[in-house]
């Protein structure tokens, strides 16, 4: 199993939702997180003041997927989240050694 962090803009979420339930992937957990990457930061202006916001809103999606469906999940994003700009955010892929559902106690695949 792999886990799959996708950190995207805020807008693009149903998108990436929407693709990724039509491809078959039940589940997700979606957070606010605040960061900054090449773009560092933005220059915005409030009543006749300019500041910079330094640690720019995104969300940060995370889905634990078997192995063989991992690329299928990485198109979607990646398609779904796309805006080509710079700021478009990061997937990062990381080995996840099991997972357990709470309620039943069923173990690895059968609890995603």
């Amino acid at each position: 199993m792999k886990k799959i962090e996708a950190i995207i803009r805020p807008f693009k979420l149903d998108e990436v939702k929407i693709a990724l339930v039509n491809a078959g992937i039940v589940g997700m957990t979606v957070s606010e997180v605040r960061g900054f990457g090449r773009q560092r930061g933005q220059t915005e202006r409030y009543r006749g003041s300019e500041y910079t916001v330094e640690f720019l809103q995104k969300l940060k999606i995370e889905i634990i997927v078997e192995d063989s469906q991992v690329d299928l999940v990485i198109d979607k994003v990646v398609a779904a989240a796309r805006t080509g700009e710079i700021g478009d955010g990061k997937i990062f892929i990381s080995p996840v050694e099991g997972a357990i559902r709470i309620r039943t106690g069923e173990r690895d695949a059968e609890a995603v």
